[in-house]
């Protein structure tokens, strides 16, 4: 058949081997690479350099430590911290192996990268909270980029910058040891009107958390100053102050700065106040007909609830809200490919979403059609163009006042660390690499959709 391609199996050697090595050496390169077929044992994460990990003598009720890191040596690093700390430890070196193993060992915390060698570790931690049997487990960011706020929003338990001690890491492995320990969370709901606050202890109260509830913002305060909570939902509107007023107390203590805060509110928001929450919220919900779904699935994020334990009715509200392609349906999505077959493959699979598919094979065609398509909602971008390429494409969007918050996803061929920032740098919103593995992008766009 001329109109179809043929499939390769490439293998490549774990060492390069000159001629008259010594036949001990020989096989010694052949267990290496022979090691390599073996599901999730003892994985390479640098040419010729291997960690042993515990994943051999793991059992049930460890406490387990999941680093994904593709640098060998900071690996090391963290394993060691993790078992002062009581955790044994499993690495991972790219997104879609942490991924195979965080759903195969059901850590207990885990340890992540950004910049990890087939995707961005923003994909991995998606793809996490999005999977029920793993979106209660705590996500430590550890890289080297300082992206915090966005770290926090999608729900990682705490955010470190790299650094050339390991001061920093003891105290973040002590405070991620103090979380895991079984106990029931707390919950805080700030809200003056009665019949909301009492929907809203309805819609979230189970066994697992236990719950409080204030009135007002000096209310909130003096209990949060009493005992520690683990998140708040707060209405902006209150009898004492308004609730920026609360967040701006809050912020001024460094006791109270890092509780998740979710403002849950039915306030027309300016770009000014949406611009303020979100430096100081972890999330906005506006009161809609989608808004108890989106309440119950932010405040469980936050509080790393077990999903599976949950009520019937409550997985069912979250599945809803999840699970269905429904965010999909109706979205307008440019996709921006010199290569006509990857067109035709992303416009058929997306259209079987009823997504609405508008295409172009060239960077300036592409800026074009944003500026005078006024509902597009997404943009999956190519970085590999000739003329314009991705990177110079995205810049130009970025440039305009209108398209700063547009979401679009680079899909690229490469997967060097330069490449990745490169494309970040250039205002990507995340990026994927090829071959697209399509679970993982529909579920990327689902993500940036939903947020």
């Amino acid at each position: 058949m001329f109109d179809q391609g043929s499939t390769f199996t490439l293998y490549l050697p774990v060492k390069f081997i000159k001629r008259d090595i010594p036949q001990t050496e020989l096989a010694e390169t052949t267990a290496s690479a022979q090691s390599l077929t073996r599901e999730l044992k003892i994985l390479p994460i640098a040419r010729e350099e291997y960690v042993e990990d515990d994943r051999d003598i793991v059992q049930e009720g460890d406490a387990v430590l999941l680093i994904v890191e593709d640098d060998v040596h900071y690996a090391r690093i963290l394993l060691g911290l993790a078992r002062d700390k009581g955790f044994k430890g499993v690495i991972g070196n790219r997104g879609g192996v942490a991924l195979a193993l965080a759903r195969r060992y059901r850590p207990t915390a885990i340890s992540l990268d950004i910049f990890l060698p087939d995707m961005l570790g923003w994909t991995v931690l998606n793809q996490l909270k999005l999977d029920p049997v793993t979106r209660h487990i705590p996500v430590q960011i550890i890289t080297l980029d300082e992206e915090r706020q966005h770290g926090l929003s999608h729900g990682a338990f705490a955010y470190l910058v790299k650094e050339p001690t390991t001061d920093g890491l003891e105290m973040a492995f002590d405070r991620l040891k103090t979380f895991t320990a079984p106990r029931t969370k707390r919950l805080l709901v700030v809200e003056d009107d009665d019949i909301e606050r009492k929907s809203i202890v309805e819609l979230l109260n189970d066994k697992d958390i236990e719950l409080v509830t204030a009135a007002t913002g000096a209310d909130a305060l003096r209990a949060m100053q009493d005992h520690p909570f683990d998140c708040v939902v707060l209405d902006l509107r209150l009898p004492d102050m308004t609730g920026f007023e609360l967040l701006e107390k809050l912020h001024a203590d460094s006791a109270l700065s890092k509780v998740p805060v979710v403002v849950f509110t039915g306030k027309d928001l300016s770009a000014k106040e949406r611009a303020q929450l979100r430096a100081m919220a972890k999330s906005i919900v506006l009161k809609d007909v989608q808004s108890p779904e989106r309440l119950l699935d932010e405040t469980a994020l936050f509080l790393h609830r077990v999903i599976t334990d949950l009520p019937k009715e409550k997985q069912a509200m979250l599945e809803r809200l999840h699970g269905s392609m429904e965010i999909l349906r109706g979205r307008k999505v440019l996709v921006v490919d010199d290569d006509a077959r990857n067109i035709f493959a992303l416009t058929s699979l997306l259209e079987n979403h009823d997504v609405d598919v508008l295409s172009t094979t060239k960077g300036r065609d592409a800026i074009e059609l944003i500026r005078t398509t006024h509902d597009i909602s997404l943009v999956l971008m190519d970085i590999m163009m000739p003329e314009m390429d991705g990177y110079e494409t995205i810049r130009h969007i970025r440039s305009l006042p209108e398209f700063r918050t547009l979401p679009i996803l680079a899909l690229t061929a490469k997967a060097m660390k330069g490449d990745r920032e490169k494309c970040l740098e250039a205002g990507a919103s995340d990026y994927i690499s090829k071959p697209v593995n399509t679970d993982q992008l529909l579920s990327l766009m689902r993500v940036w959709l939903y947020r």
